[in-house]
């Protein structure tokens, strides 16, 4: 089993305007509904590949009854093992602009969590531990939530023996890499608020040495970047493709989840995270994939293994 944790979960809006132009009203195009929130778009996309997996974090009002009531009508969906609060969670709202491809996010900030729902959550984690394969910290913490609950929760995979992927920025990120977790995932303006370097591989190297075992940076279009204790690899799909990016980073932390649980290598890893991202680019909604596409980029992805640069802290 793996276990995924959104503690900022949310209902995914989607829908598409002909063209977004400021200071005018828009009619937009059917709207979309999605259970989201990063560690529930990894799950969907891991579900979909056929892996077993649990989602926990926080639902409550009733924007979560609407968010779990269609995780349960997923064709392939994890198991709910989200903590009930009073506080309502959140929406997202994702406008795609046909006439360009790009993709407005609007976010909300989140319910207020309590500290005793914060404690009932930490009950359902410390059951859960035991049973996963791995486990995938991600997103935003929502108000209430202390900054370094992350690095709590890593300690806590650590101390089970479970391997952990942390996922989030700014902050957060800060205080959860200090804990040493297996592998963090950010794109390049988180590690650029974290390490203050813009050159990639600068970043990702100091971004290791703050405590992460490993650092797999999202790079955009050019694909993925990977610092990890067996070596250094780029890999990029064979091209670019337009449409709506939302949650491309999180089919990437499924592909690397994944090849983790299966045993694969870290080239056959990366390969799987560049053609589950691009291939969710070309979907309609973040959680989702186009598998049509992911089938025919995966053999054709390029993994590059970095020479001569080294992985030392």
């Amino acid at each position: 089993m793996i276990l995924t944790v959104t503690l900022n979960t949310a209902l995914d809006l989607t829908s598409t305007v002909p063209a977004l132009v400021p200071h005018t009203s828009h009619r937009i195009g059917e709207m979309t509904e999605r259970p989201g929130g990063k560690g529930l778009n990894v799950a969907r996309v891991l579900s979909a590949l056929g892996h077993d997996t649990v989602v926990t974090g926080f639902a409550g009002g009733a924007t979560g009854a609407v968010l779990r009531d269609l995780l349960a009508t997923l064709p392939h969906r994890p198991t709910d093992a989200l903590v009930t609060i009073s506080g309502n969670t959140r929406r997202t709202l994702a406008l795609v602009d046909l006439s360009t491809g790009d993709t407005t996010q609007l976010n909300e900030p989140g319910p207020q969590i309590g500290a005793h729902e914060w404690a009932a959550f930490l009950r359902t984690y410390g059951e859960l531990l035991p049973g996963a394969e791995a486990v995938a910290l991600c997103g935003s913490l929502p108000p209430g939530i202390h900054v370094g609950a992350y690095a709590e929760l890593v300690r806590l995979a650590r101390g089970a023996g479970v391997p952990v992927l942390l996922d989030t920025g700014g902050e957060p990120l800060r205080r959860g890499i200090a804990a040493r977790p297996d592998l963090i995932k950010p794109n390049a303006d988180e590690l650029a608020q974290l390490t203050g370097a813009r050159e990639p591989l600068r970043a990702t190297r100091d971004a290791r040495r703050r405590g992460a075992a490993g650092v797999v940076a999202s790079l955009g279009a050019d694909g993925l970047l990977a610092v990890t204790p067996e070596g250094i690899w780029q890999a990029a799909p064979p091209s670019a493709v337009r449409g709506n990016p939302t949650g491309a980073g999180d089919s990437a932390v499924a592909g690397l989840l994944s090849g983790l649980a299966e045993g694969l290598s870290w080239p056959d890893r990366l390969a799987r995270a560049v053609a589950l991202s691009t291939a969710t680019v070309l979907a309609p909604a973040a959680g989702e994939f186009d598998r049509a596409t992911y089938e025919d980029l995966l053999p054709r992805v390029t993994v590059v293994e970095q020479q001569g640069t080294g992985t030392g802290l």
